[in-house]
């Protein structure tokens, strides 16, 4: 691992620590700021020529801020004659734009996409994308992970597997995830019929599936934001009688009314991954967040040495 260097940009530095700390490795010493013009800074404090370098930094709140840094960071290590360099993105911001579904909007998903490869990336390394088909938008690698497992795990050393549950999809475009997670946690499956009024606006109608009654509820989703999708089904999942209603996502962007909506709605508990820092005064009593750091440090590792990736969930 001596050819390694992992630096943080300022988004997720707790999340790089943690990895570093699964490595035993020492986070590489990196300088980044802002000039008084508002232009970012970055210097590198430590040799890079020839080595194998990965750039944690999720492209979360404040996207655009947090995307740049990644940029530069990219730019600065390339430079620096790094050999490789690998974008580690837990979260990929802009991914809900990777398509026209108007007239006259951009498709921004692949627009970033060549942004990091222009910078200079060699390889990207993310999690739980919103459209799994934003891999073909970049012309280097894309190792995809999966935080299935760390919420699977949580949830089996809970006792909440089989008959117990049911696995509720909150909308058709997470039915293939929920059938994923019902294959490991067992219980049937249920679908909630969402029908999106406009782009910030959506109505459930009906569930699909089951039973609901007398069931604990285990809904799943790549992301909260606005929280408007996951309180509708929640509150459907309720009046149809499930005894408890736990929510668990990878990615906790909670943005706009999110808080105030998972405060009110009917639900037990909410589980997000550590893709993205959440800050102390958006965290409810039930809320809880488990740590992805493991897994991306094993796919680190596995990069490094030209192993596989896939192998990391053959058996999970």
């Amino acid at each position: 691992m001596r050819e390694l260097k992992i630096f943080s940009g300022r988004a997720n530095p707790e999340l790089a620590m943690k990895i570093c700390r699964h490595l035993h490795l020492e986070p590489a010493a990196i300088s980044l700021g802002k000039f008084p013009d508002g232009e970012n800074y970055c210097k590198l404090d430590e040799d890079v020529r020839g080595r194998d370098v990965f750039l944690v930094q999720p492209t979360c709140p404040p996207v655009n801020d947090n995307l740049f840094e990644l940029l530069v960071m990219i730019d600065c290590c390339k430079r620096a004659s790094a050999e490789r360099i690998t974008a580690v993105i837990p979260y990929y911001g802009y991914a809900r734009q990777d398509r026209k579904d108007e007239g006259r909007v951009p498709i921004t998903a692949k627009m970033v996409a060549n942004l990091i490869t222009r910078a200079g990336a060699d390889r990207v390394l993310t999690m739980d994308l919103h459209a799994a088909q934003i891999q073909g938008f970049f012309d280097v690698p894309v190792d995809h992970l999966y935080a299935a497992p760390v919420l699977n795990e949580y949830f089996s050393g809970r006792g909440l597997t089989d008959d117990k549950i049911v696995v509720v999809s909150p909308d058709e475009g997470s039915i293939k995830r929920a059938v994923g997670h019902g294959k490991r946690l067992g219980g049937p499956l249920a679908i909630v019929d969402k029908r999106r009024t406009s782009a910030l606006e959506v109505r459930q109608s009906t569930i699909i599936g089951g039973p609901i009654e007398g069931k604990i509820a285990l809904m799943f989703d790549d992301m909260i934001s606005t929280a408007g999708s996951i309180c509708g089904a929640a509150k459907l999942v309720h009046a149809a009688g499930a005894a408890e209603i736990h929510i668990a996502c990878t990615h906790g962007v909670l943005c706009g009314p999110a808080i105030e909506r998972l405060r009110e709605a009917p639900i037990d508990s909410i589980t997000f991954t550590d893709s993205i820092p959440i800050p102390a005064d958006k965290m409810l009593p039930k809320m809880n967040q488990l740590t992805v750091a493991p897994l991306l440090a094993e796919a680190i590792k596995r990069i490094h040495h030209d192993q596989s990736i896939s192998e990391l969930f053959r058996e999970r």
